[in-house]
């Protein structure tokens, strides 16, 4: 099998073509890779194929907060078939206020080994920090 893609490690955008095979079991093992300018490149295009990672982002619901929301992500990358899995779990959370900038708000989400942490402070209705 055959995948094109544009890699995004810098502003060249090094269009790369990666050969590839897939196993009864849904295995993936690069065969090539062709077309890109450097050794980065290359190993992206492999991990892009073989096991596709993206860091979450959404937000959650405050409660007594100055903001109804706060927004969150995962601190690490997680793989892109457990996406979904993710957020069923962020549609169902809610914190109370005070929330900082970076506080943990689920460890070790679905066992994934990502954080799931807040990225801005939402102070109380009240004013309190």
């Amino acid at each position: 099998m055959n995948k094109n893609l544009i890699c995004i490690l810098c502003p060249q955008g090094c269009p790369i073509n990666v050969d590839y095979s897939e196993n009864e079991l849904g295995a993936i093992k690069v065969i090539s890779v062709d077309g890109s300018k450097c050794s980065r490149g290359e190993f992206w295009a492999r991990e892009e194929v073989e096991n596709p990672v993206r860091t979450v982002t959404s937000s959650i619901r405050v409660l007594n907060g100055e903001l109804p929301l706060v927004s969150v992500r995962t601190d690490k990358p997680i793989p892109k078939k457990r996406i979904f899995d993710v957020m069923n779990v962020i549609k169902t959370l809610k914190v109370k206020a005070p929330v900082k900038r970076g506080q943990i708000i689920v460890e070790n989400i679905l066992g994934l080994n990502a954080n799931l942490i807040a990225t801005r402070t939402v102070n109380r209705v009240n004013g309190e920090r």
